[in-house]
Parts: structure tokens; sequence; C-alpha cells
């Protein structure tokens, strides 16, 4: 990487990249507590065996739109026990479950795709990934802090890639999939804040990981139109032909259209210019539900 290049996160806010629909999509998510360097491609480049490398793969594998990623917190670094966490971040109903195991090698008789004990509190993940991109670590790690020293003990883990290196910090709160982006650690107490009163920070939200890119569009066009930043103020019912939500006893039909932005890197790694796709959301109508 040429070292006069510009952070990726600054080039996107330079552009005014929109944070919306920009969450990837995901349903299902395995996390694996890992305290050993975290190479580019955290799996292959990892001290594991052969064994719990392919067992990943194929739990990862098992179910569409699985996300496999590594977690760690500093305050473990003395624990003997590793931490394994899975689930499901459907719109309504996701669930966490957990395993305390005493080496990796434990994962081979471990199902991450059953149900197993239910994880009491949620998770809020910070991207500290520096070596998929600096922007990760140069923005997550004083975000981590941040958040570490607010929120109850063991709800907040570094996380590896999730995806968006350049709208850094980047928080992933789970079980619902909220995506969050360009947080800094001032501004932690602001997500973590209107989470647990069950609302959205929208001047933060990327968008849920359940709904397609162009569902996040009309999802944040919704919200800001309408007022409904409450969690469970919204429920989608249809996705075509135009986006339909239902909240505050009324349904609201949305067009979402897509155009390429501003050629930039998207990565600070990245080798090649090109054009992130936007997306732009209109409410055609609304009506009594």
């Amino acid at each position: 990487m040429p070292p006069t290049r510009e952070f990726c996160r600054d080039v996107a806010l330079a552009n005014d990249e929109p944070l919306a629909g920009t969450a990837s999509r995901v349903d299902h998510w395995i996390l694996i507590e890992y305290r050993g360097l975290w190479g580019r491609d955290v799996l292959p480049g990892s001290g594991l065996s052969d064994q719990v490398k392919q067992r990943l793969r194929e739990q990862a594998s098992a179910r569409p739109h699985t996300k496999l990623l590594f977690v760690r917190r500093t305050e473990r670094r003395g624990r003997t026990e590793l931490r394994a966490m899975w689930g499901s971040s459907a719109e309504r109903g996701g669930q966490l479950f957990h395993a305390d195991i005493d080496q990796h090698e434990d994962l081979l008789d471990l199902d991450l795709t059953a149900r197993g004990a239910p994880l009491p509190h949620p998770l809020l993940l910070v991207c500290t990934h520096g070596k998929h991109d600096r922007c990760c670590a140069r923005q997550g790690r004083p975000l981590y802090q941040a958040l570490a020293e607010l929120a109850e003990d063991d709800w907040v883990w570094q996380v590896s890639h999730v995806g968006g290196d350049r709208f850094a910090g980047n928080v992933v709160v789970l079980p619902e999939g909220f995506y969050y982006g360009r947080v800094g650690p001032g501004e932690a107490w602001s997500v973590l804040d209107e989470y647990l009163a069950r609302r959205i920070d929208l001047a933060h939200y990327r968008g849920r990981s359940s709904y397609s890119f162009a569902v996040q569009a009309a999802e944040r066009a919704v919200r800001e139109e309408a007022g409904l930043s409450g969690i469970d103020d919204l429920e989608l019912v249809a996705e075509r032909p135009v986006v339909v939500f239902r909240g505050g006893g009324r349904f609201y039909e949305v067009d979402v259209t897509a155009a390429p932005g501003a050629l930039s890197y998207l990565t600070c790694a990245s080798e090649a210019l090109r054009r992130p796709r936007h997306y732009a959301a209109r409410i055609l109508r609304e009506r009594a539900a």
C-alpha cells in the first residue's frame, strides 16, 4: 500500500458516503474466542488445527448467510477457559447461545448450528482487525475501550472483520444484528444508551443484517420520516415489487433505487478504484394498517 494513501475512512467521509444500506447480510453468527495473532484472514492464518478449521468451515457453510468471526477481550487474557458464542439475528426472535471450552479442540464436539445455553445479555462487537484494514485498528481500539468502560462485563468484545472498513469505528449489536458506523469513543455512550432504551441511534446506523441493502435503505427512510426510532417500531411486510414496512399503525410503501458512488479505494489495502453502490429510498405512499 503506498505510504501516501489516505485512510479509507477519511476518503468515505470526505465523499459524504451514506451509512444507510451498508450492513453485511448475515442471519447466523459463529463467534470464537481466539487470543493469538489475527492475520488478514483469521481462520486460515490462525494456529488452530486443520481439523478444527475444517469443522468451523463446515458449520459456517451449513446455513446460508452465516458469518464466522474471531473475538477477544483484553480483560480475559489470563482466563483458562475459552468462549464460543453463536446464534441468529432474525428481525423478531433473535437468540444467542454460549459455551465455555478448555481448548479449541473441544469445538470438534460442539454443534454451533443447534440451540445451546442461552446467553443472557446482548453483545456489542467492535471491529479492531488492524491486519485486515488499518482504519479498523485506528478507530476500533479506542472505541472498544470506551464501550468496555460503559457496558456490563462480557458485553463488549473485539471482533475480526465485519465489513465496511471505510465506516470505522464499526459496532455490531447482537442478537438484533444492528450495524453502526463512524462511531467515535465520545459517541459510544449514545449507541449504548439508545440500545438500552430499545431505540436505534440513527445518526450512526448502517442497517440491520437480516435485511438486504435495499431494504436497509428503505427502513432508514421510514424511520427518519415517520420518527420511528424504537427497535420494534417497524416490521418488514414485503420486499417486492416495492419494500413495505408496517409501523405506528401505518403501512409504508418505499421505492429504492441504486446508483454508483464516487470512485474510491473501498479499503486501505485496495489496489483498484471502485464505485460503491449507494441506495436512495423514497416513500411512495402510506396508508392505515
